[in-house]
């Protein structure tokens, strides 16, 4: 053997021998203890035997890692299911819809303990307009709700939205979820934007799944288009 090219040729050949064979560990047993390996926790030699066995609780413990991410995740998904449930279920109570953007707002921060909430709305009926939830929106702001597709999550970059919030100087993180009549994927017929402001920087990051932000949108959306001005109104309009 004068070159590289021969030695991988020889411990391929060698490897699909022992895979072929694999008697040949019964046959010469003595191999498993006699033959020296580096162990994988430091540079004692360790024998075949106990090599392959630091191999197994390796992957046995990769995958109890692997379990455990699952279990925490399919709890956390199962809190936030059920905070979804209490929240939908303190919507369905409100009667007066006088009383439902407070409601909606004033619940869901209490239940997914988001330190500020803000809710605008545009074209609603006559008597719903001129509260604190339909001022104060710029046409701006309407067509930047129009653009989203889905939920935004990230930074405070000093959207007009933020300033919706009681205090947005203490935002350093925010979600902007669009209500829309229809898809929550369509650009059109947006009809309103809740505001989530924390002053945790991580709380909304830019990464983060939007499922359940995407949700809330969705019931909220559901929820307070009973406020929206007949859809023939809106056409002449």
């Amino acid at each position: 053997m004068n070159s590289l090219t021969d030695i991988a040729l020889t411990e391929e050949s060698i490897a699909d021998f022992l895979q072929q064979n694999p008697e040949f560990f019964e046959r010469h047993a003595e191999l498993l203890t006699g033959v020296r390996l580096i162990s994988g926790h430091g540079p004692r030699a360790v024998s075949l035997q106990e090599r392959q066995a630091e191999m197994l609780r390796e992957k046995i413990k990769a995958l109890e890692h692997r379990i455990m991410d699952m279990m925490r995740h399919g709890s956390e998904n199962a809190a936030i299911a059920s905070k979804i449930h209490q929240w939908t279920h303190a919507l369905v109570k409100v009667q007066d819809l006088r009383e439902l953007p407070h409601a909606l707002t004033a619940s869901l921060q209490h239940t997914f303990d988001v330190p500020q909430v803000a809710l605008r709305l545009w074209n609603v009926s006559g008597a719903h307009s001129g509260t604190v939830y339909t001022m104060g929106v710029s046409d701006d702001a309407k067509a930047f709700a129009a653009s989203l597709t889905m939920p935004f999550c990230g930074p405070n970059m000093g959207f007009e939205p933020v300033n919706w919030l009681p205090n947005p100087n203490a935002v350093q993180s925010l979600a902007l979820l669009t209500l829309h009549d229809g898809a929550m994927d369509s650009t059109s017929n947006s009809f309103g934007m809740l505001v989530l402001g924390s002053p945790d920087p991580h709380r909304f990051d830019a990464t983060m799944g939007t499922e359940f932000l995407s949700r809330i949108a969705e019931l909220a959306s559901a929820s307070l288009s009973r406020m929206r001005l007949p859809a023939l109104t809106l056409a002449h309009g």
